[in-house]
Order: structure tokens, then sequence, then C-alpha cells
């Protein structure tokens, strides 16, 4: 057996077309043969290199000693009434993390999880509540969408179809009623478990491979990342892989954002929305998403309203607030529907686009904020959450 076959296998997910190319040069091979590969493993979804069937027979043997092509593997996978699908991925190490499809009438939107927990311990969200273990791989993270075509059987994307939607990206992308050009999955948002912006380079990769005509082709206006506002990274993104931007908002004051969000105490409001508006200058949509939780008694009187709107006056922005999904031991409640609907006026009176959430998918802990898997807490919060409620018992 050659040296190369006694090491681990390189899993061919965690390349992004550039990186994939590299590789293959180190085996000898052309780039060519390295975009054949990526456009049977990520447009046909093929993991067994023999079906690759104008790849040389040649370089498909040497794949099968030294490659293989390995999504995460579902142990669990549970359907919504309204239709929405989560799939409990495992990842090792006794960790698994949540991936969920939202089906709407004409989109289909994949949420992907970028780490095994997180750790930024945002107040009101149950993945935060989990501790943190790892990043996710590239592969890990890619492997999600890689997975979730495979299971919902969705179609083909040949190359004059990838040509026609690159074309026609301007135009067909301007409104919510926007055509999928028959995808199942075609929109991808980085909002699942974890921070995505504090798993940067692995993140990115990703990214490059969503947006790829030779894996997924998708545009930039159809992938989403969602963070809780780490500047320096929002700068990076502007620079490495502008794609729509999200940002988890939740609060009008620095001094609110501090207990629900506690990144902001170390980036503040006026510098989140310096970095917004920084990131405008090169985002493939006009204007920031601003996700805004909705905490009954604690971040949704007409006051919060009225600051949000003071505080982002400079920044072109759409607002989406989300009713809270309640977990065991959040300590939140939901606003009440009259409550928010009112705060919305507010917002959508100074000339603010403004959405409420349907929430989707919560009978099966799907919804925004309920995603938890199962991490192997490295962080000792899960721990000190126990002690602490010990404690007031």
């Amino acid at each position: 057996m050659s040296t190369a076959a006694t090491a681990a296998p390189v899993n061919l997910l965690d390349f992004d077309v550039d990186g994939l190319v590299a590789w293959f040069a180190g085996l000898g091979e052309k780039p060519f043969r390295a975009r054949q590969v990526m456009r049977w493993m990520h447009r046909e979804g093929c993991d067994d290199f023999d079906a690759m069937t104008d790849v040389a027979k040649s370089l498909r043997a040497k794949l099968k000693e030294v490659a293989v092509i390995r999504p995460p593997q579902p142990v669990r996978d549970s359907v919504s009434t309204d239709g929405t699908r989560k799939w409990l991925l495992d990842v090792g190490n006794a960790n698994a993390v949540e991936t969920v499809f939202i089906p709407e009438t004409r989109r289909g939107t994949l949420c992907v999880s970028s780490q095994a927990g997180c750790a930024l311990d945002c107040a009101f969200c149950s993945t935060g509540k989990q501790g943190f273990n790892r990043n996710l791989s590239a592969a890990e993270i890619i492997g999600q969408l890689w997975l979730a075509n495979k299971l919902l059987g969705a179609a083909r994307v040949d190359a004059n179809e990838a040509a026609t939607e690159a074309a026609t990206e301007a135009a067909a992308d301007l409104e919510a009623g926007e055509k999928d050009n028959g995808r199942i999955i075609s929109n991808v948002v980085m909002m699942g478990m974890g921070e995505p912006l504090a798993n940067f380079d692995n993140v990115v990769t990703a990214l490059h491979l969503m947006l790829d005509d030779h894996a997924y082709g998708l545009s930039r206006r159809r992938v989403t990342v969602s963070t809780s506002g780490i500047v320096p990274a929002i700068d990076r993104l502007r620079d490495e892989c502008p794609v729509a931007l999200a940002v988890s908002l939740h609060a009008s004051n620095d001094a609110l954002r501090d207990r629900l969000v506690p990144i902001n105490q170390k980036y503040p409001l006026r510098e989140l929305m310096a970095a917004c508006r920084r990131y405008l200058e090169r985002a493939p949509r006009d204007f920031i998403t601003f996700e805004y939780v909705m905490l009954d008694g604690v971040n949704d009187s007409d006051a919060h309203a009225r600051e949000l709107v003071a505080l982002v006056r400079d920044v072109p922005c759409k607002f989406n607030l989300i009713p809270f999904n309640p977990f065991p031991n959040s300590g939140f409640e939901r606003s009440p529907a009259e409550r928010i609907r009112r705060f919305a006026t507010i917002l959508i009176d100074a000339g603010i686009v403004t959405t409420t959430r349907k929430t989707r998918g919560d009978d099966v802990d799907a919804a925004c904020g309920q995603l938890a898997g199962q991490v192997q807490d490295r962080t000792r919060r899960t721990v000190r959450l126990h002690k602490a409620e010990e404690a007031r018992r």
C-alpha cells in the first residue's frame, strides 16, 4: 500500500474550487480535473468516485485511495406540521448540529449551522445555553447543503441553467417573489447554530462553494450571513465574499444590548452601525436586514421602537421582527401580537420596511432561537447555569 493510502483520507468537501485545484495539482492533475470532480460532488450530489464517468479511470482509482466525499450524517429527521424539516447531524465526539429547511410557495430556504454550540451566549437563544464545543469544518458546513439537496431530491441544475441564472440575476432577485429556477433549495441562510463570523475561514470557503457555478451557483442575493455584530469580521466579509448581511440587533441602546447580546460590550452600537454602512459599499443588496426578537416587557416598548428609528437613520435597512420562541428556563416571554403590531407600525411610519416573521417549525423546535442540537460544552457554561438554577431553588 502506498504511503498516501496509509494517511487519513482527505474530505473533498473541505475545498472550494481554488483549494481543490491546488490539491489536485499536488496529485499531478490538471485544473480541469478538479472542476470535473467538483461538479460531480456538488451539482450531481455524487459521493462515489466510480460513478464519475467522465473522470479518467486511473484518477478515480487514485481518489479512492486518498480521498472521500463525506458530509455529516443525520441521526434524526423531523418534519413539522407546516412542512418545515429539521435534521440533527452527527459531527463527531458526541456533538450534533441542526439544519432546517423551510419550504415556501416561491422559495425554499435552508438554515445552516456554523458551530457546535455558540460562544456568544445571547440571553434569549437556546443554542447559546448549550455552551460551545468547536467550529465546524468547511465540509461540515457545505455538507449540510449537500445532504439536504440529496435528501430533498433536488433537481440537478445544469450548466445552461446556471448561466441563465447568472445572466438574469439582477432582474430575477429584485423581490420576494423572485424565481428560483426550479431549485428545491433556492436560498441559504447562515442562521443556524453558532456565530458564522467567529468561524470566518471555514464559513467563507463554504460560501464560495454556494456561489460557484461549478458547485451550487447561487446568487449572492440568495445567500445570507447573520451575525451578532463582530465588527472586524463584517469588514473582512465585505472585502472577501460580500453576500447578503443580516445583523442580530435585538436592542435599541447599548445598555440593553450589553445584557441581551454580550458581544455588544466589545463592539457597541455606534461601531456596529458604522460597519453596516461600510458593508453596504459592496453588498449585493442595498440594505442591511436587522433581526429583532420581540421580548415581552424587555425590548418591545414604543420608546424602544423610536430609539431604533434614530439608531438606523443613516443605515438603509429593513427590520425583521421575530416573535420570541420559548424554550425551557429561558426567562423570557413572547411579546403579545398587538404589541408587536404597534412596534412594527412605528417603524413603518418612519419609512422603514418592516416585516414580522411567521413562526415556522416550532412544534419540532426548529424555529428561530430554538436550535440546540447536542453540544459537549467546553466552556462550562452549562455547569454554571445548572449551579445557578440550583441556587435559586
